[in-house]
């Protein structure tokens, strides 16, 4: 029969206080709730409407060109997808105009072949599954080819109103670099993004967050003396204390 190992007074009080244990797992972000509220007030000012910079007519629009956007610029996808969408603005156009054609339309968006033949076979899943109607869940979404999480997300927001979080490289650079949210993968991004963003704020938050990434919080060489939150950012590569004016963006 073994003898039980005797226990240390440390590992006795780890073990005794669970929710200490608990409290630093589940440890979402740096700051304070009402930081976080400060934070998101004056993004609200600086971009009181903030919109998508994919053009689309339609939700079924929207769908193909987030699903083309992968690894690609908005612009690059929008200089694409004008004569795309004057021709094939449904599921059925899109059937009708064809893979090969469709490439011609789109040839110059990387990885363009594979995008071409997953835009057709979702536009035949939703002429066959959904009525040539683009779903509103986030469960029926994710089933057509060529959707994840983050694709569903942007539809669900940008198309029917629905507050998401959709994690790109932007919102997940950010939210591991100031200690916002942070997280190994996008999609433990998300969850704690969407606990830790107070309600009021959370469905304008997607956008905020991607156009504070895209023009003030770079990748290569963060704009430290555009931010707005630049004194409350805790980013250990800031290099300013003092934040930029608030006032609105054109």
């Amino acid at each position: 029969m073994k003898k039980a190992r005797p226990v240390s007074s440390t590992a006795a009080t780890r073990k005794s206080n669970p929710a200490r244990r608990s409290s630093a797992r589940t440890k979402l972000t740096s700051y304070t709730p009402e930081e976080i509220r400060e934070i998101f007030r004056r993004f609200s000012i600086q971009r009181p409407e903030p919109k998508g910079e994919l053009d689309h007519t339609n939700a079924f629009t929207l769908l193909v060109a987030v699903a083309l956007s992968a690894q690609a610029t908005d612009v690059g996808v929008n200089k694409a997808t004008r004569a795309l969408f004057a021709v094939a603005d449904t599921p059925q156009k899109m059937l009708d105009l064809g893979e090969e054609r469709l490439i011609g339309y789109i040839k110059t968006i990387g990885l363009y072949r594979n995008k071409a033949k997953n835009v057709i076979a979702m536009s035949e899943k939703l002429m066959t599954d959904f009525g040539g109607e683009v779903p509103k869940t986030r469960e029926e979404l994710v089933t057509l080819p060529g959707v994840g999480r983050k694709t569903a997300n942007v539809v669900m927001s940008m198309a029917f109103g629905i507050p998401t979080i959709a994690v790109d490289t932007h919102i997940f650079r950010i939210a591991n670099r100031i200690g916002l949210a942070p997280g190994p993968t996008p999609d433990k991004v998300e969850a704690s993004l969407e606990q830790v963003i107070p309600p009021d704020y959370l469905f304008h938050a997607h956008h905020w967050l991607i156009l504070h990434g895209r023009y003030c919080c770079k990748a290569r060489k963060p704009d430290c003396q555009a931010c707005v939150i630049a004194d409350l950012c805790k980013a250990a590569e800031k290099t300013s204390e003092m934040p930029a004016p608030l006032v609105p963006l054109a």
